[in-house]
């Protein structure tokens, strides 16, 4: 996330906190809202952010797609639903309700992550590589056109599953696909690079490094 001092972040499916605490660590006099639909998790959200001294966050029961009077914000970051709804349900009810995605769903979790941004703020989404396309198209349809993506390689010559994915509203910066960030070593553990964003708090910068 490209957050400065100051600035406001908006999350959706923020479930206990963890992106925008780490977020609020690594920024400081961040300004966070987090939106979850499950009222125990939001509640526990909050706790997490008054254990850390963290007061500029705060944490909303409710559904992102329908929180009117939100904003305005400098960046959105969300990690979406992706499940498809015919496939096998999690036995866990509450991670299905977290994961499982309706047609359209990603269209509306864009536009409403989207309408509430400052002119030229970002909105940043991970998905699965899969869903890539669509993705695009939800992002593009919300005025929030992407403009990088970010593969994540699990290890040494295997396709990423996930990917990052990076838009500006009402940019017109051509789409650039980035090198990505390797996860792990192939004789196991986390690389230098992303140890250094997991543990130390380093940043995922979304740019091109010949830019």
């Amino acid at each position: 996330m490209p957050a400065r001092p100051g600035q406001r972040v908006l999350e959706g499916g923020s479930g206990a906190g963890a992106a925008l605490l780490c977020l609020a660590m690594r920024v400081p006099d961040l300004q966070g809202a987090g939106v979850e639909r499950d009222p125990e998790l939001a509640t526990l959200a909050d706790q997490n952010a008054q254990a850390n001294g963290l007061p500029g966050l705060t944490f909303l029961a409710g559904d992102v797609t329908d929180m009117p009077g939100l904003g305005p914000f400098d960046h959105a970051l969300a990690n979406p639903p992706y499940h498809p709804a015919a496939g096998t349900p999690s036995p866990d009810p509450a991670r299905a309700q977290a994961k499982r995605a309706g047609k359209g769903l990603l269209a509306t979790w864009a536009r409403a992550l989207a309408t509430p941004l400052r002119h030229r703020g970002t909105l940043t989404l991970i998905l699965p590589a899969g869903s890539l396309p669509e993705c695009l198209a939800a992002m593009a349809a919300a005025a929030c056109p992407a403009a990088a993506v970010l593969p994540l390689w699990p290890k040494p010559g295997q396709p990423a599953r996930l990917v990052l994915v990076q838009g500006v509203k009402s940019g017109r910066t051509p789409l650039r696909l980035l090198p990505g960030l390797l996860l792990h070593r192939p004789e196991g553990g986390y690389t230098i690079e992303a140890d250094a964003i997991l543990r130390d708090g380093s940043a995922l910068t979304m740019r091109d490094p010949g830019a």
